[in-house]
């Protein structure tokens, strides 16, 4: 496992059309957004970082969901990690109780559009879809002593749908690198 921080993708910039597989079956796009606030959390089924937010990802769906669009996206090589694979996906899903669309970028470009360095990583754009917050969800990590609670990313979804500007202090995530296809990395 290499820690590994968020990029930290140009607030302002406009979200990335796409079009995958959902884990699921069937395909997902960006067309199908409204003009509401959109989540995009690049995740996966393996990482000990994103085991540690599942809870509070369950959590953030309950609150948020009517009013913030989610989609996930697992961007991992699954020649190195299988379990992050369709069918790893949706068993994750299913044991957490996630609704939202849970995506396989196969050929890790939709990563690369978004400059997705680790997972998780997590992208918030507003209602005209464009960056307001790239971050950490909060400080907590697997094995520190701080209370998973989302805060920072809440304090910018809450921002957001109270109409006033996100701060644009922001801290990056940290967690595993995206495992990049062998011929890539």
């Amino acid at each position: 496992m290499v820690l590994t921080p968020s990029e930290m993708l140009p607030l302002g910039t406009p979200l990335p059309e796409f079009s995958l597989e959902r884990a699921a079956g069937g395909r997902w796009e960006t067309a199908a957004l409204k003009a509401k606030p959109v989540l995009v959390l690049f995740i996966c089924a393996h990482c000990p970082y994103v085991i540690h937010i599942e809870p509070e990802l369950g959590r953030l769906e309950r609150d948020y969901g009517e009013q913030v669009q989610i989609v996930a996206i697992s961007s991992n090589s699954t020649i190195t990690h299988p379990q992050d694979g369709p069918e790893g996906l949706r068993a994750q899903a299913e044991r957490q109780g996630w609704s939202f669309p849970y995506l396989f970028d196969a050929s890790q470009a939709v990563a690369k559009a978004f400059q997705a360095a680790c997972t998780p990583d997590l992208f918030l754009f507003n209602s005209q879809h464009q960056l307001v917050y790239r971050g950490q969800l909060d400080g907590s990590r697997p094995g520190n002593d701080e209370a998973l609670t989302g805060t920072d990313l809440r304090a910018a979804i809450d921002g957001l749908l109270a109409g006033r500007a996100v701060n644009p202090d922001q801290r990056p995530s940290i967690g595993c690198n995206i495992k990049w296809h062998p011929e890539e990395a």
